[in-house]
């Protein structure tokens, strides 16, 4: 997802993380230091960073991983917070979404135990599967605490990066900046309007080498203010095995990866997390079942599907009011 064209005016910041960029564009004042906004952001993004990422050894997702049966384990306050969203989507969703993927996704060679990308045997699939399951997830402290009944292994993957997009607009903020754009490996958090009063334009994404197709579908562009945008799909990690495609959205349900998905399922959302982990949910659902289920929720969303050689789409009312003029 790009960001339209800005003000001329605005500074652009950006950095890595999460195995990613990240990128923020934003109306400072005059004289402001760049340099200490740039390192405050970069703090932020390494805080989810150290917390959630299953890739980093010392973080407190992989301590829990690690921790042993029956012990309960203490969650920072921007853990405990992504996972009450996380646990809502899944709930919400009859867990097409479910934050105790992460067996699942190491055992297809997607996740950080480094095991070769494969289609596993079914026993294997149903061994991995008996080791997941958002309803095995207790709490107390008021959410501080969590059990780890033993062989749980948390992946926040679908919505650490929305909620670091979130994070980053609430320093932002803070640091008394009302007007950004903020960008997270391709999620979107727009923090008020522009300097000129008019929303953020966002170009939405269609989805992983349709160039050629990029003909069918005409360009979408939000007008966005205070609001955030993500989108769900097979651009960034996938395998071809005995002429299958397999990406990395895992259907929860199934242990496997969600077979023929949307190339891109794109979801408005008042926060970038929650928009990041609908769009996985949606995607998980599929364009009939999932797009019903925006419809009736009253949520913003747009599926792009392949329809053999070329690509369609479908979107709700709610996205369409967010469409520029």
């Amino acid at each position: 997802m790009q960001a339209g064209a800005t003000a001329a005016a605005l500074a652009t910041l950006g950095g890595q993380t999460m195995g990613t960029t990240w990128s923020v564009r934003l109306a400072a004042p005059a004289g402001a230091d760049l340099h200490a906004l740039h390192a405050g952001i970069q703090a932020e993004l390494d805080a989810v960073v150290a917390q959630m990422s299953p890739w980093e050894p010392a973080s407190d997702i992989s301590r829990y991983r690690r921790a042993p049966a029956g012990s309960w384990q203490a969650l920072p306050e921007a853990f405990a917070r992504v996972l009450d969203a996380a646990i809502a989507v899944a709930r919400e969703s009859g867990g097409a979404f479910d934050p105790t993927v992460g067996p699942l996704v190491d055992l297809w060679g997607f996740g950080s135990a480094g095991t070769p990308r494969r289609v596993p045997d079914p026993a294997e699939i149903e061994h991995a599967r008996g080791r997941t399951g958002w309803q095995r997830l207790q709490r107390r402290a008021g959410g501080r605490e969590l059990l780890q009944p033993g062989s749980l292994q948390l992946d926040l993957s679908a919505i650490a990066k929305g909620y670091g997009a979130d994070a980053v607009a609430a320093h932002l903020l803070a640091a008394g900046l009302a007007s950004a754009l903020v960008e997270v490996g391709g999620e979107i958090r727009c923090l008020g309007r522009r300097p000129d009063g008019q929303p953020w334009r966002v170009l939405v994404e269609t989805g992983f080498d349709e160039a050629a197709s990029a003909d069918v579908l005409p360009p979408r562009v939000l007008a966005l203010a205070d609001a955030a945008v993500a989108t769900s799909g097979d651009r960034w990690h996938r395998f071809e095995q005995d002429g299958t495609w397999y990406t990395h959205t895992f259907d929860p349900r199934l242990g496997a990866p969600v077979p023929g998905a949307a190339a891109a399922v794109t979801v408005v959302a008042a926060e970038a997390m929650h928009a990041d982990a609908w769009a996985t949910a949606l995607t998980v659902m599929g364009p009939d079942e999932g797009l019903a289920f925006a419809r009736a929720r009253d949520m913003a969303a747009r599926f792009v599907v392949r329809d053999g050689t070329r690509l369609r789409e479908a979107m709700t009312p709610a996205f369409e009011a967010y469409l520029a003029a």
